[in-house]
C-alpha cells in the first residue's frame, strides 16, 4: 500500500541522533557510520514528529509503497528498547493497549547518588559556582510587550511592525534556562501550545500578523518533543499563505534543558 513515511537523506545527515530521541516509537537510529536509519517501516507513523529537531534538514515525509504502521508490535519494539513508560505513549495504542503497556515495564526513577547534582555528573552547586547565592541580582527580562499569547494578541498591535518575531512553544522557556538572552532578546513574542491550545484559527492569526507588519525575522522555537511538531505546520502554512517572502528559522530545545539547533 502507498502511505507516508519518512525518508533520509544520508548525506545531509551529521549523526546528531536528535531524531532517533525524539521518534516516540523508536522508528530512528544510528547506524554504524552515524548516520539516520529507519529500523523498521512498520514502526514509522508518518505523521513527520523527528522534522522539526532536524538540524540540517536531512528528513522529510513522502509517500510511498510501505507496510502499514503497527502499533501494537511499535509497542513491543519500544517496550524492549525503552521500557514500559515509553511504550505507553505510543502513537495508535488503545487505552487498554496503552494501561497493559505501562504496567509491564515501568522502571522507577533512582533517586541522585550523593555528590551530584540530581543525578547528573559534576560537583555540587555552591555559592562559588553561583548556586548558593543568598541574594542574587537580578536579571534583566527580554519581554517587549503583553499579551505574549497567541489567543490574546492583535495581529495588527503596533510592537509587531518591523520586529523581528519569535513564535515558542510554551515549554521553552521553562526547559531552557537562558530563554530570554538566547531567545527572546530584541524580539517580540508570540506563546502556543499546538497540543493544549484550542487551535482553531491560529493559522488566520498568524497569517494576517506576518502579511501585515513587515517583519524583520521570523523565528519558531520548538521542543524536541513530537506535539511541538504542530506548531511548525502553523507557522509555515501562516506563512504560505501570508505570501510574504521570509526566511523561517527554526531553534529547537532539547528537554534537557540545552538548546540544540
Amino acid at each position: 500500500m502507498k502511505r507516508q513515511i519518512i525518508e533520509i537523506n544520508r548525506e545531509l545527515c551529521n549523526g546528531c541522533g536528535l531524531c532517533a530521541t525524539a521518534c516516540a516509537e523508536g522508528a530512528l537510529a544510528l547506524d554504524e557510520e552515524k548516520k539516520a536509519v529507519l529500523v523498521n517501516a512498520i514502526y514509522c507513523d508518518g505523521l513527520g514528529a523527528c522534522l522539526n529537531v532536524c538540524p540540517t534538514g536531512a528528513l522529510r515525509v513522502i509517500e510511498r509503497e510501505s507496510p502499514d504502521y503497527d502499533a501494537g508490535l511499535t509497542s513491543e519494539h519500544v517496550l524492549k528498547t525503552r521500557g514500559g513508560e515509553a511504550a505507553r505513549l505510543v502513537h495508535g495504542l488503545g487505552p487498554r493497549q496503552a494501561q497493559r503497556s505501562g504496567r509491564r515495564g515501568v522502571v522507577p526513577m533512582r533517586a541522585p547518588r550523593k555528590g551530584t547534582r540530581d543525578g547528573k555528573s559534576g560537583p555540587p552547586r555552591t555559592a562559588a559556582s553561583g548556586g548558593g547565592e543568598k541574594n542574587p541580582a537580578p536579571r534583566a527580562s527580554e519581554l517587549r510587550q503583553w499579551p505574549v499569547q497567541l489567543h490574546l494578541i492583535s495581529p495588527l498591535a503596533p510592537y509587531f511592525k518591523g520586529s523581528d518575531l519569535l513564535v515558542a512553544a510554551d515549554c521553552t522557556a521553562f526547559a531552557l534556562g537562558s530563554f530570554h538572552p538566547d531567545l527572546l532578546k530584541g524580539k517580540t513574542l508570540v506563546i502556543a501550545c499546538p497540543k493544549l491550545d484550542r487551535t482553531e484559527g491560529y493559522v488566520e492569526k498568524l497569517a494576517e500578523l506576518i502579511a501585515h507588519n513587515a517583519l524583520r525575522s521570523l523565528t519558531v522555537a520548538v521542543m524536541t518533543v513530537p506535539c511541538c511538531q504542530g506548531l511548525v505546520r502553523f507557522v509555515e502554512t501562516a506563512l504560505e499563505r501570508s505570501g510574504v517572502k521570509l526566511p523561517l528559522r527554526r531553534r529547537v530545545v532539547h528537554i534537557d534543558g540545552t538548546l540544540v539547533a
